[in-house]
């Protein structure tokens, strides 16, 4: 789908493309790693259906369009599932990238690989639903066009906000 960039480097040694089934052992790696620091701040059952088990990430994949940024070792370095809803809305679930990988422009080649998928199923909106422990990535969020809708749900007794952006 797309090969990346490292804002200091100029490239990231990674790939977008759909997740496989042979992918599923690095994104549940991935999940792990990349909340893993927020756990504390979770609801076992919040943690526990953010981070997946392999069955919830198989239906994932039968529901969703999952993908992974792919290192050129093979290492699945990131993640985010994304799906066409009814009223042209697209939904996005699931964003992770390694901890090492942080900061290095892999979210934002994600999001632009969601981004554009979504616009060319016929989308024309995106949500996003994020708990409040997620500060770093509601910040990415609204860095790129995402804004509080003010719709909250309960997510296994946590707060979920959901934001929009507009395509």
């Amino acid at each position: 789908m797309k090969t990346g960039s490292d804002k200091r480097t100029g490239k990231i040694p990674a790939t977008i493309r759909q997740a496989t089934d042979a992918d599923c052992e690095g994104i549940l790696a991935c999940l792990q790693s990349a909340f893993e620091p927020f756990k504390a701040q979770y609801t076992p059952g919040a943690y526990s259906d953010t981070v997946l088990s392999r069955n919830a990430l198989q239906h994932r994949l039968e529901e969703m369009t999952v993908l992974v940024a792919v290192h050129d070792s093979g290492e699945v370095i990131g993640t985010v599932g994304c799906k066409a809803l009814a009223d042209a809305e697209g939904h996005l679930r699931g964003m992770a990238v390694l901890p090492s990988w942080q900061g290095r422009g892999v979210s934002q080649d994600l999001l632009d690989c969601a981004e554009s998928y979504l616009r060319e199923g016929g989308c024309n909106r995106i949500t996003v639903d994020t708990t409040e422990p997620l500060k770093p990535a509601i910040r990415f969020y609204l860095r790129n066009g995402f804004r509080a809708t003010g719709k909250m749900e309960d997510f296994f007794g946590m707060p979920l906000h959901e934001y929009e952006k507009r395509l």
